[in-house]
């Protein structure tokens, strides 16, 4: 296996973590802004008001993504198993 392979390997995984990341952290953020924005201008400071709807955005996210996450998943363990000779040598 040369440097290259291995290289492009970590990439592809990596680049898949970040998707991942972004597709359940992404809505997540956007409601948390929103609800930011909302409480400096009405001067509200509940904890609470700030943290259950993104509570419940990212649990809608992973529940949303989770059958693409798991298959994304699944597709790289495939190729990493089905590919160990030619990645070995």
């Amino acid at each position: 296996m040369t440097v290259e392979m291995t290289l492009d390997l970590y990439g592809n995984a990596f680049w898949l973590v970040i998707i991942i990341v972004v597709v359940i952290v992404g809505p997540a953020l956007v409601v948390g802004l929103a609800i930011s924005v909302f409480q400096a201008a009405t001067q509200i400071n509940e904890q609470t008001l700030s943290f259950l709807p993104r509570l419940v955005v990212t649990l809608l996210a992973v529940m949303y993504a989770g059958p693409w996450i798991v298959m994304q998943i699944m597709d790289l363990f495939q190729f990493f198993f089905l590919n160990i000779p030619r990645l070995i040598g």
